[in-house]
């Protein structure tokens, strides 16, 4: 346990990921918050991203810039433990900050269902590094594809795989098939459209199953009305370099997009608790967690049961509703006042989008689909978004190309790689994602 003079113990709360940005509501008394390089985006929009429809500054904002003036340093670290008995916080540098209360909000990141193997052969979507990982890699394709005579070789790299049939490979697969569509014949005039592949998997019977049916059936003809192959049913049995096993057909493909499945995250293992099986942690009615008061738990990290006692899901509105709940409760403590004891989630509806101007979205006992749908999408995200500026800049993007069926964002962008120079690769992208969750949450 790590001893910390009392001279240096003032009111310090340490604010750990994204969702913990609304603690900066707390009063001044030397707050802190990791990771300035990591910026705070919306993940929902990330897909948008990786499609060319946004630019990462759309969508995000620099931590130092959104918590400046409020009295919160600013620390570029990676975070690898907690030592809650010496209530303090293990960096990755073997460095130690101690805290009063600590926010936990290290998000989720993907499984592979025990077959670790696949990763270095696919992409996931879980960052902005990963999204412009993406986006280079799709556009990227193409260009190889206009300098190929050899119809095999262009068939394999017009060929995307998605696995998962939840929002964002839904989201992922039409807005790549609508690329192909309407982008395709513009920018690369010697491909044929009907050339490209989309592939998309889901092992369940149908897609979306946390919609309603009759929306599942919704999302499966807008699909397929876009060219679509969607194949559901049938579990993916291998992931080699360049081809994917579904049922008892081999795909080849180079490329293929991860959307399924989720990874325990250490933040249990940290604050040496069990995980729930939806791999969160198990929170009390105020987001504490039980038998710790000093530590808050938000968003993905957390399993915060609802009226139906059934755990809340993974949406930026639960994270952001929380991190302000814990922000006003913690504000009374340090006040002496009466704590907000409980939280009570806001239901803002959930949503995906299938195409332009169509997507399926639940507000209670609700059900929308098509242009209504889409357009409460819209709306709904403008307002997750984390400041005005992102607000105008995406809403601006959003209108031209709803208007003009133009993506504006094609930019191949190949970050080095930090060892060796080299361009981003599925591989990277994926083990440096796993890499990440299981020693630092991220």
């Amino acid at each position: 346990m790590h001893q910390w003079p009392a001279a240096h113990r003032d009111r310090r709360c340490w604010l750990r990921g994204h969702d913990g940005s609304q603690g900066a509501r707390l009063p001044p008394s030397g707050h802190r918050a990791d990771r300035p390089r990591q910026p705070s985006s919306l993940p929902a929009a990330l897909y948008q991203v990786a499609t060319a429809a946004l630019s990462p500054s759309d969508i995000a904002t620099a931590n130092r810039t959104l918590l400046r003036g409020k009295d919160v340093r600013v620390v570029m670290a990676d975070v690898t433990g907690v030592d809650v008995e010496g209530s303090a916080v293990v960096l990755a540098d073997g460095s130690y900050e101690a805290y009063d209360y600590l926010i936990l909000a290290t998000g989720s990141a993907y499984g592979f269902f025990g077959h670790d193997e696949w990763q270095p052969h696919v992409f996931v979507l879980k960052s902005l590094e990963d999204a412009l990982a993406i986006r280079t890699h799709l556009l990227g394709r193409f260009e190889a594809a206009t300098r190929s005579d050899d119809d095999t070789a262009i068939a394999k790299l017009l060929t995307f795989v998605i696995v998962g049939g939840g929002p964002t490979g839904v989201e992922l697969a039409g807005t790549i098939a609508e690329f192909s569509r309407s982008i395709l014949p513009r920018d690369f005039a010697s491909l044929r459209p009907d050339v490209t592949r989309i592939i998309l998997c889901e092992g369940a019977s149908r897609l979306l199953t946390g919609f309603t049916e009759a929306q599942s059936a919704f999302a499966l003809k807008t699909l397929r009305s876009l060219g679509v192959d969607v194949r559901l049913g049938d579990d993916v049995k291998e992931i080699t370099a360049g081809c994917v096993k579904v049922g008892g057909e081999t795909i080849v493909t180079a490329t293929v997009l991860w959307c399924a499945g989720t990874k325990a995250r250490p933040a249990a293992e940290w604050l040496g608790v069990e995980a729930s099986k939806h791999c969160g942690v198990p929170v009390a009615a105020n987001c504490s967690v039980p038998s710790k008061p000093d530590i808050f738990v938000l968003g993905d990290t957390a399993t915060f049961k609802g009226k139906d006692r059934k755990p809340l899901p993974g949406l930026a509105a639960v994270a952001k509703q929380q991190g302000r709940l814990v922000a006003e409760l913690l504000n009374a403590r340090i006040a002496g006042k009466t704590e907000s004891s409980t939280f009570r989630y806001r239901d803002w509806g959930t949503l995906a989008v299938i195409g332009r101007s169509r997507a399926v979205a639940t507000f209670g006992d609700v059900h929308l689909t098509g242009f209504v749908a889409w357009l409460s999408w819209a709306l709904i995200h403008l307002a997750l978004l984390v400041d005005f500026r992102s607000r105008i800049l995406v809403y601006v993007n959003w209108a031209w190309e709803w208007l003009h069926s133009n993506r504006g964002v094609r930019l191949i962008i190949r970050p080095a790689d930090a060892k060796g120079g080299r361009p981003a690769t599925p591989g990277r992208s994926a083990k440096r994602a796993m890499k990440k969750a299981s020693a630092t949450g991220t």
